[in-house]
């Protein structure tokens, strides 16, 4: 069976490259959220799954019920995926959308959790020298986290560097196990 991402990917990347090639990479963007997460929604999930809808009612309705929000480039987007069966991929499609765009500014989310909240400074400083070892824009989101005792949590992508207390009270605990 096919991964949902292997379906996906292409219809993503499609997106962007035109996309970015008609300068319209945010209002994609935003309308791919917006769409995404009316196909999450029970009632057009419901209604998406309907038999006796075809494909292109299915397109039909989306269209509607998105219609001030979407251009018509997008709606013939809209209506390829349809005419494949492909609607319900749409948040994943936007995942990877979002993770095409980010690869192509440079630009990298990085979650940091810490014990206690960070202030404006310490982020910015952080961010800084993540900047300077991924070689990206990095783009922080603090959480606290009061588990982790001190230190900080740090997840870019596949990278995770812990620097907490309890990550470092574990290592210990699984050394005096062994």
């Amino acid at each position: 069976m096919l991964n949902i991402n292997t379906l996906a990917r292409p219809y993503a990347k499609a997106a962007y490259e035109f996309a970015s090639a008609a300068g319209q990479v945010d209002a994609w963007s935003a309308m791919l959220a917006l769409t995404a997460a009316a196909v999450t929604e029970p009632a057009i999930i419901s209604e998406l799954a309907n038999p006796k809808l075809t494909r292109e009612g299915k397109v039909a309705f989306l269209k509607q019920m998105c219609e001030d929000n979407i251009d018509e480039t997008f709606g013939n987007f809209l209506r390829v995926l349809g005419e494949n069966g492909r609607l319900t991929l749409l948040p994943t499609v936007q995942e990877i959308f979002e993770a095409v765009k980010a690869e192509a500014n440079r630009t990298v989310e990085v979650e940091v959790q810490s014990a206690f909240e960070l202030s404006a400074e310490q982020l910015q400083t952080l961010a800084a020298a993540l900047s300077k070892r991924l070689d990206r824009t990095v783009e922080p989101k603090a959480t606290v986290n009061p588990a982790l005792i001190g230190g900080l949590h740090i997840r870019a992508g596949d990278l995770v560097i812990d620097g907490s207390i309890r990550g470092r009270l574990n290592k210990l605990a699984e050394a005096l196990k062994s």
